[in-house]
Order: structure tokens, then C-alpha cells, then sequence
């Protein structure tokens, strides 16, 4: 098993209403994983957003909790439901209705990484996939509910920042006539995850940093922002995904060329969003 579920920083004072969480940055490759996979220790990283978390990080400093995964994605992917479990990989997992990423073989413990290579040999046991979840994502996510009712009960409101990256080519896969590849993609789930007012706010973070973004296209948010998103409630979900080419080697898995400066042009940005969930902000709208 990976050493542990997840990592926590959290601020010296609480001054903002916002979550920053990192559920796919998680890079504890266990050596018993790794001796169960076919792939090399290069390609099982092929799906995980790596460095995501080392480009939140300055969050703590603005007042908000970042909150980041211990294992890899090929382990335990964190966005998706703990019941969304693969019967091509599981044994004993009976056949359910329809659901395309377990199809894809994405799952909650997953079958493939990216461009659908298989990870393991054979099946694993329930026992095993069980054991996963116990140890790691229900242990994330009761982590992650709790920091938003803390919040939610601090401010009156919580707003969850889903923090993830995405491979160049499906940036690329959304560009039509002419327009710019967008670099930032904000995922609400087409409004129902946040309140419009939020999702412009921290739309205008990013573009005011002189970042194309786009909305919902090509990833609108998954199992988190489904979860935790209750815009009814004043609780917030919004997904955050960064072009990897911007700042990574996609293909060394290496941060390039680019990476120190974009950290820091996010720093300003991660400012900024903290500071819509604070409290002085919350006064100046009412």
C-alpha cells in the first residue's frame, strides 16, 4: 500500500472559504503495485497529473487549506465513486448498468492508464480492490468532507477547487475555426456544480493572468464536482484542468523548461481565487 491516503497543508490562520484539493498528483508507486503491473515504472505515470500539486502548493499561504493525494490514480482514482468498480478487472463484481468510464476501463481502482494500455496481467480480487478503497479513498474523501463543512461552518460558504491536468492533444481536440487552444478548462458540469457568479470569478483569475480558458469542453468535472458541488447550499465544486504541455515534458513526465514561471504566475492566480472566498470579500459583495 501506498504510505499513505493523502497530504494536508493547511494555512496558519483559515482566512478563506476555498478548498484547493489534488486527487490525481499522487506519486507513492508502491513496489508490491509495481511488481503486479506490465507496465514499466515510466508508463504507469502516463495518467497521473503529476507536479498539479507542486503548482497549488502556495495555497496554504493565502489562507486556504490544499489538500493532495499519497497514491497514484493507477491505484485508486480519487474522482471517481468508490461503487464504480470494473467487472473486466474485479473478481466477483456483477455487471451494472452502463457507465463509460468503467467501460473504458477508468474506474475507480482503473484497468488502463492513458491510450487504454492495461496495467495488470490479470484480475484482481475483490478483496484487494476493497482493501483500496478502505485505505485510501474513503480516507481522502472524509478528509476532503471535512475541510468544506469547516469551511462551509467558518464563512457560511465553501468553494472546492478540484485541481487537475490534462494531455496536450485533447486541448488541441477543441479548437475550431481559428480560435486559441485554450490552457485552462473550467469544469462545472454545465452549471450545476457552481453558481455562475463563482465560475466567472475565477474564470476572470485566469484569463486576468493572461491564460486562454475554456468552459466544460473537453472535461465538464467528474465524481468530485458531482459529489460536492451544491450551489443550493452555498457549497461550491468547480474542476480545474492545466494543459500539461504548459508547463511539462508529457512524454519524460518532467517538469520543462516553462515550469518555475508558470508556478509563479499561478501563485497570483491561487491568490486571487482564495481571496473571492474570503471574508472581507464576502462583506463587499453583500
Amino acid at each position: 500500500m501506498p504510505s499513505t491516503a493523502y497530504h494536508l497543508h493547511l494555512p496558519d490562520v483559515p482566512s478563506s472559504c476555498v478548498v484547493f484539493a489534488s486527487p490525481h498528483s499522487g506519486r507513492d508507486y508502491p513496489w508490491s503495485f509495481l511488481k503486479d503491473t506490465i507496465l514499466d515504472e515510466h508508463a504507469i505515470r502516463s495518467s497521473e497529473d503529476a507536479y498539479v500539486d507542486r503548482l497549488f502548493d502556495c495555497a496554504p499561504q493565502f489562507g486556504a487549506p490544499l489538500l493532495r493525494a499519497g497514491a497514484p490514480r493507477a491505484y485508486v482514482d480519487l474522482n471517481r465513486a468508490c461503487d464504480e468498480l470494473d467487472p473486466a478487472l474485479i473478481d466477483g463484481v456483477r455487471r451494472g448498468g452502463h457507465n463509460p468510464r468503467v467501460a473504458s476501463g477508468l474506474g475507480v481502482v482503473p484497468r488502463v492508464v492513458a491510450n487504454g494500455r492495461a496495467i495488470y496481467r490479470g484480475k484482481l480480487s475483490r478483496v484487494e480492490a476493497d482493501q483500496r478503497l478502505k485505505r485510501i479513498w474513503h480516507p481522502y474523501h472524509s478528509q476532503l468532507a471535512e475541510l468544506l463543512g469547516r469551511a462551509h461552518g467558518l464563512f457560511g460558504e465553501a468553494i472546492l477547487i478540484d485541481c487537475h491536468s490534462m494531455p496536450h492533444e485533447a486541448a488541441e481536440s477543441v479548437v475550431r475555426n481559428g480560435a486559441r487552444r485554450p490552457e485552462i478548462v473550467i469544469g462545472d458540469r454545465f452549471g450545476a456544480s457552481a453558481s455562475v457568479e463563482i465560475v466567472e470569478r475565477i474564470e476572470a483569475a485566469f484569463a486576468m493572468a493572461g491564460l486562454v480558458v475554456a468552459r466544460n469542453t473537453p472535461f465538464a468535472g467528474a465524481y468530485t464536482t458531482q459529489q460536492y458541488g451544491r450551489p443550493s447550499r452555498n457549497q461550491h465544486a468547480i474542476q480545474i484542468e492545466i494543459d500539461r504541455s504548459v508547463y511539462m515534458d508529457e512524454a519524460r513526465v518532467r517538469p520543462n523548461a516553462n515550469f518555475h514561471a508558470f508556478r509563479k504566475l499561478l501563485r497570483g492566480v491561487v491568490a486571487d481565487i482564495a481571496a473571492l472566498g474570503s471574508r472581507d470579500q464576502q462583506l463587499a459583495a453583500e
